[in-house]
């Protein structure tokens, strides 16, 4: 597996510099998260550019990611149609950098945020649309020659292992896998203390079809009704052996990023994750 980052960039792709490149290997990564803002800024001159930075620097071309809300389940045909236009032309973007995946995030229909609850998400209308939406993205990938890594998470229209399942299943596209994220999916206080056995399900129902992995951690916040936060690799519960064994086990080439923190709490999120990899005899390959 190769060890990465989603963060130390202030903004999306533009803002990566020689500086950015050289921090991100001097802590010890070999792989950065690529965010694009706008498909359109990307063009070959454009990608060419990027793509050669980070061969000057040894750094290996992260997964892609955009912003596009929670477009892909909305009611509202024409942002719907917009969300997945802009995934679309994320996937042509991914091919143009040789980047190994689009990041895919099913939404939601909390107008607050794509990350958010909403009574609806869980329904069988929603399902249907986030498939139809993902089978048009996947189309586009898979004539790209790209793959789309989809995410999930309690709050979401994908909840558990099987859901996901399903929905790949459902979508049936060869270019489509699953991002690994488990604290994610935690949604009670059995699953938060008994984590293990909520990752051992994915990586059992899904193993063939593990693209990557969002490296995290939580915590339980002492309080009546049941409150979890992130938290810095190693200070949380998350059995971060389960997780990279998981990953070792079901994807040996993919990228683990670490995500979800400010710049200055990256390195000690660092040093947690190798720790734990220490624990369980896993070395992260080189780029």
């Amino acid at each position: 597996m190769l060890l990465g980052v989603s963060g130390l960039v202030n903004g999306d792709w533009r803002a990566i510099d020689s500086g950015v490149l050289r921090r991100v290997r001097g802590l010890g990564f070999s792989v950065l998260q690529v965010r694009i803002d706008d498909p359109a800024s990307l063009g070959p001159v454009e990608a060419a550019g990027l793509r050669e930075m980070f061969l000057e620097h040894g750094v290996v071309m992260g997964q892609t990611v955009g912003n596009y809300g929670g477009g892909l389940v909305s009611p509202d045909d024409a942002e719907r149609s917009a969300a997945i236009e802009f995934v679309k032309r994320t996937c042509s973007a991914t091919a143009a950098l040789g980047a190994p995946n689009t990041y895919l995030r099913p939404g939601s229909l909390n107008s607050n945020g794509a990350w958010l609850p909403h009574a609806g998400n869980r329904s069988e209308e929603v399902f249907d649309r986030l498939v139809d939406s993902t089978r048009q993205i996947c189309a586009a990938a898979e004539s790209e020659g790209v793959m789309v890594a989809v995410e999930g998470g309690a709050v979401s229209p994908l909840y558990s292992a099987r859901r996901v399942l399903r929905f790949i299943e459902s979508v049936g596209s060869p270019s489509l896998g699953f991002n690994v994220d488990p604290v994610n999916f935690i949604d009670s206080i059995g699953q938060a203390y008994d984590n293990a056995a909520l990752q051992r399900e994915f990586y059992d129902l899904l193993s063939g079809r593990i693209l990557g992995a969002h490296a995290k951690d939580f915590r339980i916040v002492d309080a009546l009704l049941l409150h979890l936060e992130e938290e810095v690799i190693g200070r949380g519960i998350l059995d971060q052996g389960v997780f990279l064994s998981g990953m070792q086990a079901s994807c040996p080439r993919g990228h683990v990023l670490i995500e979800h923190l400010p710049d200055d709490l990256i390195p000690a999120a660092l040093e947690g994750l190798l720790m734990a990899a220490n624990r369980c005899g896993i070395v992260f390959d080189c780029a």
